[in-house]
């Protein structure tokens, strides 16, 4: 068992609200670690897993069963296939009175299955479970594996050979399976929506574009990027809002949150592959982004960008306070004239280049380069949170 970062936040969690949710990708390891943490506790557990017949089968009166094990902490895996259960857990909730009841997993975003759990409002808390971040896997892996294999267990534990099929049959199976619960999209669109997004990872969305290729509506587009990001399968990474009289771009960034399904997708089964492409820096730029987003959820993430090509790869914010980070695939970084311009625009508390080296330094005049762990320990120290 691999360390989480997120286990010590989801035990407060389960001490302090009736329900807890970890929600994530599948295969990232939502079931591992709570049955990990289910083998922690000093109470009775259980564990249904809704993709199993025979659970199901014990759900078929959900009220009955579940209200008989008072005391236990129930966890309840792909709770987004029975939506019908949330009224039944409020009402089980709100008889039994003590935190610590449900632990449900879920491989649909909270905005999916907002409408469903309405019902639990005040009763339940979200945390959101990525693949493995960097802090995590660093002592298991090297950094150029896991820039190409990704941070899913399955695949960035493995051979390379066996990597790329793992990912290949995800892709499949995800487009196959996973998606048919989502009413109104073709898979075959959708995969090769997919792989445009692979090519163009990074980039600012145009759906006009991208529905003339797949011979869709824009609108169609849209629906099924949102689908994709609802399932954690891609981020779409909105324009900087603060004040500023400058024309920005107004359309957001999309990434494939994984690196190792953009390697997968593009058919790049090695660093050298991978080094040689150009979706390169754009593998760097999302696999950063996904780092910050894991270790702090709560902050604000957007890009700065004006219609003159002035431009920061990430904003980062606690509502107050700024940091800007602009993200390099080399070891001897160069900041534009176009970047300089956007630093003054915005104004951040400093200014960090993310580079993929052993250990950074002072670049200019609050301006630092940083490594990928630098990073993630500087950023509470800058925003004081």
């Amino acid at each position: 068992m691999i360390p989480r970062i997120l286990t010590k936040d989801l035990r407060h969690s389960l001490d302090h609200f009736p329900v807890t949710a970890i929600l994530g990708p599948r295969q990232c390891g939502k079931s591992t670690l709570a049955k990990h943490m289910i083998s922690e506790l000093d109470r009775e557990a259980v564990y249904l897993d809704l993709e199993r017949p025979s659970d199901l089968q014990k759900l078929e009166d959900a009220e009955w069963f579940l209200s008989r094990q008072k005391g236990k902490l129930v966890c309840i895996d792909e709770i987004q296939r029975e939506p019908e259960l949330f009224p039944v857990l409020r009402s089980i909730v709100d008889a039994h009175e003590h935190n610590g009841q449900f632990l449900i997993l879920g491989s649909a975003s909270r905005d999916l299955i907002k409408q469903s759990s309405e019902s639990l409002a005040g009763r339940i808390i979200y945390k959101k479970l990525t693949p493995f971040l960097w802090d995590e896997i660093h002592t298991e892996t090297t950094l150029e594996e896991y820039m190409v294999k990704g941070g899913f267990p399955r695949s960035v534990m493995v051979g390379e050979k066996v990597s790329m099929e793992w990912r290949e049959s995800f892709i499949t199976t995800f487009l196959e399976r996973d998606l048919l619960q989502f009413a109104g999209f073709s898979p075959v669109s959708m995969r090769r929506l997919w792989q445009m997004l692979a090519h163009s990872n990074g980039q600012t969305a145009n759906y006009s574009a991208l529905g003339s290729s797949l011979g869709i509506s824009h609108t169609s587009v849209k629906k099924y990027i949102d689908l994709l990001e609802g399932t954690f399968m891609v981020r779409q990474l909105r324009p900087y809002k603060g004040n500023t009289k400058k024309r920005l771009v107004k359309s957001p960034k999309v990434y494939i949150t994984d690196s190792g399904l953009t390697t997968a997708l593009l058919k790049l089964r090695s660093f050298e592959e991978a080094a040689g492409h150009p979706a390169f820096g754009s593998l760097w730029e999302s696999m950063v982004i996904e780092n910050i987003a894991g270790h702090y959820p709560k902050l604000e993430l957007s890009f700065y960008r004006t219609n003159h090509g002035n431009e920061i790869d990430l904003v980062i914010s606690d509502g107050t306070s700024m940091i800007a980070i602009e993200c390099k695939s080399t070891l001897s970084p160069n900041l534009s004239r176009g970047n300089y311009t956007a630093i003054e625009d915005i104004d951040p508390v400093k200014t960090l280049v993310v580079i993929p080296a052993e250990k950074g330094y002072p670049y200019k005049e609050n301006i630092d380069v940083v490594t990928l762990s630098e990073l993630i320990k500087i950023i509470p120290e800058l925003l004081k949170i």
